[in-house]
């Protein structure tokens, strides 16, 4: 996969230090890793096109058979804990994770996103957690300042301040719902679309696999951070999970340098992604290097979100990303439109043009608390990090990228 050819916006080429205060910095560089520590060190690594050759990949079916491969999988569980907190995100193969189920999920989202109105299914009084989410509805929070302390070659070319994300999303809730929630709007029932009647049976398949991915490797994660193995498991219990696929179209949005998903952290817990039939996903280490992702087929990639970070003290940081059409991406786009031409089909307006991504947000319940557990609840850590029920964190996140009732549009 290559990087983008296109220049980065005026923007983002002029941004500098200028202007910004001690203090400010100095918050910045907590939240943002090694490289902020030195304000804007340049990183003098070299940059790998392939994230698997980077950030190790984490065998699970050694941990799935510790009983017969103890030491292998006590290696796997150290390189998860390591790789969450060096670079922010992993790479797993789970064998219960079959490349066939996710090809199954995005066909199935490619008709929907194709022939959907952005407005039967939305339900924008519950801030967009269910349902449909349509294009220029959700908008990135302002990180103008942290981009601005990246080496000029690594930064986002998500514009600032972020305009509206041209991508659909929609939300499907995965596993138990709490008996009773203070949240209620963060638990609601579900939207069927009821002229795909395999939707269902679809989108729970594709979800509990992704999750039951996620919660194994949450056990792993503990275990590693030197916490009970179930800590994170059982806070994870009831929690408003969401199969969360976005859909971009090729039809209208498919210019380089287009930007699908402005540059952002996840609100959540962890989040974990298919493969998608479309490059563009770009991640940052948390040593502030920008990278593509290309994930091998049958793998996935895992990206630590805010409730992590919240839950280590920041000793785990939620992981920045953005999505944007490069030349990698153009390449497949006139694949396919190459392919529907030679079967004498109309290219203007192509099905198979929408990018789909097959995502899940795994989340912490709503109503459990979260604040620096274990050996990470350090006087400093509990002072950055005060104690907060996850239901309300979660609705200040949605009001500041434009989901929430209150929102708050551009606030850092």
């Amino acid at each position: 996969e290559r990087h983008l050819t296109s220049p980065a916006p005026a923007s983002h080429r002029t941004m500098g230090l200028k202007g910004f205060t001690l203090p400010v910095l100095a918050a910045v560089a907590a939240a943002g890793g090694v490289i902020f520590a030195n304000q804007v060190a340049s990183v003098a690594a070299a940059t790998d096109n392939k994230l698997v050759d980077t950030i190790p990949m984490i065998d699970m079916s050694a941990y799935l058979d510790r009983e017969n491969r103890p030491e292998e999988a006590a290696a796997e569980i150290a390189k998860v804990a390591d790789s969450l907190h060096r670079f922010g995100a992993l790479v797993i193969k789970d064998p219960r994770v079959e490349e066939q189920s996710n090809t199954v999920f995005i066909d199935m989202l490619e008709k929907y996103f194709y022939n959907s109105d952005g407005k039967r299914d939305a339900r924008p009084e519950m801030h967009y957690q269910v349902g449909v989410t349509p294009e220029n509805t959700e908008r990135p929070r302002n990180h103008c300042h942290r981009s601005a302390l990246l080496d000029e070659k690594e930064r986002p070319y998500t514009g600032c301040p972020p305009d509206a994300d041209p991508k659909w999303r929609f939300f499907w809730r995965i596993g138990s719902k709490p008996k009773t929630s203070k949240y209620p709007q963060l638990n609601a029932d579900p939207v069927i679309p009821e002229e795909i009647p395999e939707w269902s049976d679809t989108m729970d398949m594709w979800g509990t696999k992704m999750l039951t991915a996620l919660h194994t490797l949450a056990g792993m994660a503990a275990e590693g951070l030197d916490l009970p193995s179930n800590t994170f498991q059982d806070m994870m219990q009831d929690a408003p999970h969401l199969l969360a696929p976005t859909g971009s179209d090729f039809n209208k949005y498919g210019a380089n340098g287009t930007v699908l998903a402005g540059y952002h952290y996840d609100l959540n817990f962890l989040t974990i992604h298919g493969k998608s039939r479309f490059p563009g996903l770009y991640v940052w280490l948390r040593d502030g290097r920008r990278m593509p992702v290309k994930v091998p087929p049958g793998h996935l990639i895992v990206q630590a979100g805010k409730q992590i970070e919240y839950l280590t003290g920041g000793y785990i940081m939620c992981g920045f990303h953005e999505v944007v059409v490069n030349e990698a991406t153009m390449a497949v786009i006139d694949k396919k439109k190459a392919a529907a031409a030679a079967e004498g089909r109309d290219t203007s307006n192509l099905q198979e043009l929408w990018r789909v991504s097959s995502t899940l947000f795994g989340h912490i319940a709503s109503d459990q608390v979260l604040k620096p557990m274990g050996r990470f609840a350090t006087p400093e850590a509990l002072a950055e990090f005060p104690p907060v029920e996850t239901g309300q964190q979660v609705q200040n996140e949605l009001n500041a990228i434009n989901l929430g009732a209150d929102s708050e549009k551009n606030e850092l």
